[in-house]
């Protein structure tokens, strides 16, 4: 029998270099679907010390003033000037961020395969695979390390911008390590760490060990013990805050952002399976992004219906064809249908061409801002790919299929 085991999660604040970046190319793809829902975009951004760069493929009937979106997005995540290592060179000058945009439209040979025109029905945006994984460990039907590291974050920053603890700056990481048994459920939480950007308190503290000791304790009491007193968990006080002893240099002045380099903290924190595609910064005619959330929909909503208790579905496409190249599920021997039955109730109930994935999700609304930090997946903020409104239809069919 297998012994117990431990994995690992984590997760980035909305200050992160890389995650700063993701929210701007996806407040920068809002913007251009509120004005043209049809827009095709895939935006890059990189973010290093005063100074932001744009990137990309846009076509779009949209006109957007790229420097306002882009300095909302750093003021909601709650950037100062000194953060972002703004100098001000001219005593009579309120310098601003440097930002550079550098955009052309989309290859043509690309939206002929990708358009509906004639005979030819909306084929997919480029080829690629992706996953979608549910399980039962959660509420949320997600795997607990990454719902824990993601709920860690997000209270970093709550505790950040409601000035509980004022002295934290928007830079910060968090990591949770679970202890599973040998059937696979987790039983306790071993090990928790947090890496957080502060101010310098060293005018308040005699040393640099002083000021570590009241970071670690003020992030134990009012972040790390009410997240996990919240989920009513075991764990061990095993707390590791700010492990290089000090954290004031941080955000883009200390570590260049790019957009997509966060995919693992996006999805299932390295639990499930990966495609490799990002999702930040593309409209939903790419489907790293939409059929990645039609492949969370479909696996949440068999988790949910007891068809299963865990479930990874791969979609794979090529390029300017509707239908997808293959459909796969494993439920990793927790079901009672075979995985190849279930790929017929998948292909039977939901229809995977990426018109109909954009319509049935709903996708070309400006969504996306808000899904940019914290992870896509586990949401309850109104999010449509973890709707779990197909488990009739499933149980309904799956007669059909297992005669």
């Amino acid at each position: 029998m297998r012994e117990n085991y431990l994995f690992t999660s984590e997760s980035v604040t909305e200050g992160h270099p890389d995650k700063v970046c993701d929210i701007i190319s996806d407040s920068i793809l809002d913007a251009m679907l509120d004005q043209d829902m049809n827009a095709r975009v895939a935006c890059e951004t990189m973010i290093t010390t005063g100074r932001v760069i744009v990137s990309g493929e846009i076509t779009t009937n949209a006109k957007i003033d790229y420097h306002s979106v882009i300095i909302t997005a750093l003021n909601d995540i709650g950037y100062s000037k000194d953060d972002l290592g703004i100098v001000q060179s001219n005593a009579n000058q309120d310098n601003k961020i440097m930002i550079d945009t550098f955009i052309k439209k989309q290859s043509p040979h690309i939206a002929q395969g990708v358009d509906e025109f004639d005979n030819h029905e909306q084929g997919a945006g480029d080829q690629g695979l992706m996953f979608g994984f549910a399980c039962n460990e959660t509420p949320e039907l997600m795997p607990l390390p990454i719902i824990l590291s993601h709920c860690l974050t997000k209270k970093l920053s709550e505790v950040r911008k409601n000035k509980k603890l004022n002295w934290l700056k928007p830079d910060g990481k968090s990591q949770v390590t679970v202890e599973y048994d040998s059937y696979n459920n987790p039983v306790k939480v071993k090990k928790v760490v947090i890496a957080t950007q502060h101010i310098d308190l060293l005018d308040k503290y005699k040393n640099e060990s002083e000021e570590h000791k009241f970071i670690e304790n003020e992030i134990i009491s009012e972040v790390i013990l009410p997240v996990l007193k919240q989920y009513n968990l075991k764990f061990d006080e095993t707390f590791i805050v700010n492990g290089t002893g000090r954290f004031v240099e941080g955000g883009p002045v200390a570590d260049v952002g790019l957009t997509g380099r966060k995919i693992i903290v996006d999805t299932y924190g390295g639990y499930s399976r990966h495609g490799g595609g990002a999702f930040s910064g593309k409209d939903p005619s790419k489907v790293d992004r939409s059929a990645a959330y039609m492949a969370r929909y479909i696996a949440k909503n068999i988790v949910a219906a007891n068809l299963s208790d865990k479930c990874e579905v791969q979609l794979a496409y090529c390029i300017g064809v509707a239908n997808p190249m293959s459909v796969n599920v494993n439920t990793f021997n927790t079901s009672d249908i075979s995985d190849s039955k279930l790929i017929k109730l998948i292909n039977k109930v939901f229809d995977l061409r990426p018109a109909s994935i954009i319509n049935t999700l709903n996708l070309k609304k400006p969504i996306y801002k808000r899904f940019a930090a914290y992870g896509h997946f586990g949401r309850v903020d109104n999010c449509s790919w973890e709707k779990i409104d197909m488990v009739e239809q499933l149980k309904n069919n799956l007669g059909e299929i297992c005669q």
